[in-house]
């Protein structure tokens, strides 16, 4: 049987999500969790790869098992196993063949960031501070970066991708609850991909870049000093679409 989970984490405390030798993941932290409630030695296989630090809503993940556990009583049995900062969603059985990464289709990001003179500790676990935002210059972004561009200049290197063109079909900032948020949405994302197309949009409000510049960014291929990946701790992997 194939088992479909809908994860939320605080990344703040892993290295990441995929299994490796350097520190505590969320991965690790869940085929353990899955290896003391079904017996078996369970890899699953998670929709992306958030780096250390990186927080999600909506992550998706999928397995094989054996287990007669029922699907939808996964995500309860395996909650009372996991940390506080690690929880299911939801659980339900697949469609054989169903893959979390490589059936996926659309997946979206959010980043969060709040305007403040000082380090706020409330909001600085989930968000990254900044003097001021121009709404208006960010929105104009917007409409260089949406559709289908080789993001190679907004990816960090270490990674072994060799097609590096990927769809942004929609990008929004909105206000809540004292945080600026912006939203992306695409068919996949490179290595530090968001965190590098955040650097340029707080380059853009800032006034250290302008706007018709990222059109020579992504020709070029170049990546200016100025563009740099945002903190880790401001994105969260909200949802991820799969075809229904």
């Amino acid at each position: 049987m194939v088992i479909k989970l809908t994860i939320s984490y605080d990344g703040t405390n892993y290295a990441g999500w995929q299994v490796q030798d350097n520190g505590l993941t969320v991965q690790e932290v869940i085929e353990t969790a899955l290896n003391k409630l079904t017996g078996e030695v369970i890899r699953i296989t998670g929709s992306g790869r958030t780096d250390a630090g990186v927080h999600a809503l909506g992550q998706v993940a999928s397995f094989t098992t054996d287990a007669k556990i029922p699907a939808n009583a996964y995500a309860k049995a395996l909650n009372g196993l996991l940390p506080k900062d690690i929880k299911i969603v939801s659980s339900c059985e697949a469609q054989d063949g169903f893959n979390a990464r490589f059936s996926a289709k659309r997946k979206t990001y959010g980043y969060r960031l709040y305007v403040s003179d000082v380090e706020l500790p409330v909001k600085d676990r989930f968000a990254v501070r900044v003097d001021a935002i121009n709404e208006a210059l960010i929105k104009q972004a917007f409409s260089v970066l949406r559709g289908k561009h080789d993001f190679k200049v907004f990816s960090a290197t270490g990674s072994s991708v060799v097609d590096t063109v990927r769809t942004i079909y929609s990008m929004s900032l909105k206000k809540v609850d004292g945080f600026y948020e912006v939203r992306v949405t695409g068919n996949g994302f490179l290595y530090k991909m968001v965190r590098f197309i955040m650097g340029a949009l707080t380059a853009v409000s800032d006034g250290k870049l302008r706007v018709e510049d990222l059109l020579t960014v992504l020709a070029s291929g170049k990546r200016p000093n100025v563009i740099k990946a945002m903190p880790a701790k401001g994105l969260t992997l909200l949802s991820v679409e799969y075809k229904k």
